[in-house]
């Protein structure tokens, strides 16, 4: 039987349990992947009666998830006792959320799951609780290293159909990005990137568009010489490895149809330039893939919204969109020989 997907909580104030239920009464209508929730069976009951429906739930360990996907949501219990409400965290919200992460991607690393699927955390809730982490990404790349004993520097991808983006700089003030910026940086991004795209996505020579960073990619100096003396160099040296690369391109014109026709993914070079053509082309079903680790990782591209959580107003077209892509990607992975 097929291994199933592991989704995780999030943070359990947000709407990630009410997308999760609204995604699983779709199971059949959409020919759904199995996914299990690692969460606790009394919260996801409650929080199914706060929207009005009910669910039959089913307590089970990953092997046995499949089987019981079709008439119950298979619930992985962490014996954490979850308390918040929809949109007031509370004191069992991070480590409900922490637990969730850390028991999810322990679960892909040995083979139980073929692929992780996280629901959105707030990690201001995070950080008051202690996280070290800067979020989600670099957490699972430490849990990784910890857990899988491998090395990994995860890069954010956020895709759909109509476009990839690859943001090499990512939650900075837009004052910090040329310092941050550098031709190694971009370099090591668009390695991790064609190696994705070819070995994830089945793209066999992937194409990548290099935005720049200045308005016109610095028209020729006049707009900012990072773009000759930054951009330029990484192009030329991701060209000399074998990527088939362009850029520095305006980033003005990398987004219309016929530009998006000629390359796989975009690496742009600050957060607002990937994020605001994707949200503008894709809102509802963009999805975030983290490249760069040894499994499958996907999220929705949305956060935790805490002011419709509970409500029902949650539309959960991103997550089936992540979980689609989740088992995509991960379709030709095998179980360690050591799964359980």
């Amino acid at each position: 039987m097929m291994r199933p997907l592991a989704l995780t909580i999030g943070e359990p104030a947000g709407i990630g349990p009410d997308i999760t239920i609204a995604t699983w009464q779709r199971r059949a209508a959409l020919a759904l992947p199995p996914f299990y929730l690692l969460g606790e069976r009394e919260f996801v009951a409650r929080r199914a009666a706060q929207l009005g429906t009910a669910i039959p739930l089913k307590e089970v360990e990953p092997e046995h998830a499949a089987a019981v996907f079709a008439t119950a949501l298979p619930i992985v219990p962490l014996g954490v006792a979850i308390t918040a409400a929809p949109g007031k965290p509370d004191a069992s919200s991070a480590p409900a959320a922490i637990a969730s992460i850390r028991r999810a991607t322990a679960d892909v690393v040995a083979g139980r799951a073929r692929a992780l699927v996280t629901n959105p955390v707030a990690k201001s809730i995070l950080y008051a609780a202690g996280f070290a982490e800067p979020g989600h990404t670099e957490y699972l790349a430490a849990l990784a290293r910890e857990i899988g004993g491998r090395d990994v520097r995860p890069v954010m991808m956020l895709w759909s159909p109509d476009l990839a983006v690859v943001p090499v700089t990512i939650h900075l003030a837009l004052k910090d990005v040329p310092r941050a910026l550098s031709t190694e940086l971009i370099v090591s991004t668009g390695r991790i990137v064609a190696r994705d795209l070819i070995a994830r996505f089945g793209i066999a020579r992937p194409r990548l568009a290099i935005a720049g960073l200045n308005p016109h990619a610095g028209e020729e100096g006049s707009m900012g010489e990072e773009d000759a003396s930054i951009v330029a160099p990484a192009v030329a040296a991701l060209a000399a490895e074998g990527v088939n690369v362009r850029g520095p391109l305006s980033a003005d014109t990398m987004f219309h149809p016929a530009a998006r026709a000629r390359y796989d993914a975009a690496l742009c070079m600050y957060h607002d330039q990937a994020l605001i053509p994707i949200k503008t082309l894709a809102f509802d079903h963009a999805v975030n893939v983290t490249l760069g680790l040894p499994f499958v990782r996907t999220s929705p591209d949305h956060g935790t919204a805490f002011d419709i959580a509970g409500t029902g107003r949650a539309g959960p077209s991103s997550l089936i969109a992540a979980l689609n892509l989740a088992a995509r990607l991960s379709a030709t992975e095998r179980a360690p020989a050591h799964a359980v």
